[in-house]
């Protein structure tokens, strides 16, 4: 049984966590909820965990930079697509294979760094838990436009 000042205590915590969690940005609040739905889906124990997020993580923020580069190099192309010569096309285009054939290699190192850490059955249902997460935040923000 709780006594009042522990009542108090838990109480506090509980409303400086939503304090905290209201206050992150977005992009914060959707990793939470996809580390949640991961590990969910996934049935980590804790070993498990300790060894897969930090390899998750690492790629997770490699292929954030590798997309970052994406945006900034192809994205102020797109309004001038059809003014572009031969030779900017070609150029454009040798420098997408480059950013997509690096896309490849860090998914390849990211499956052979999760064979060192998780049982296959384990890493396929993460293909598919992140596949799943996807399609419910569309969802999601689908619903709140009202879609």
């Amino acid at each position: 049984m709780m006594n009042y000042s522990t009542k108090i205590l838990v109480l506090l915590l509980v409303l400086l966590t939503m304090g905290v969690y209201a206050q992150r940005p977005a992009q914060e609040r959707i990793k939470t909820l996809k580390v949640a739905f991961i590990t969910e889906r996934l049935g980590l124990t804790p070993s498990e965990a300790q060894d897969f997020w930090p390899v998750y993580n690492a790629h997770d923020e490699a292929l954030h930079r590798l997309r970052r580069k994406e945006r900034q190099r192809f994205g102020s192309q797109l309004p001038y697509l059809d003014d572009l010569t031969d030779d900017e096309a070609a150029k454009l285009l040798s420098e997408f294979q480059i950013l997509q054939n690096e896309k490849h290699g860090l998914e390849q190192e990211f499956l052979q760094d999760l064979e060192k850490v998780l049982p296959a059955r384990k890493i396929v249902l993460l293909l598919k838990a992140e596949e799943d997460f996807k399609k419910r935040l569309l969802q999601q923000v689908r619903k709140r436009r009202g879609q």
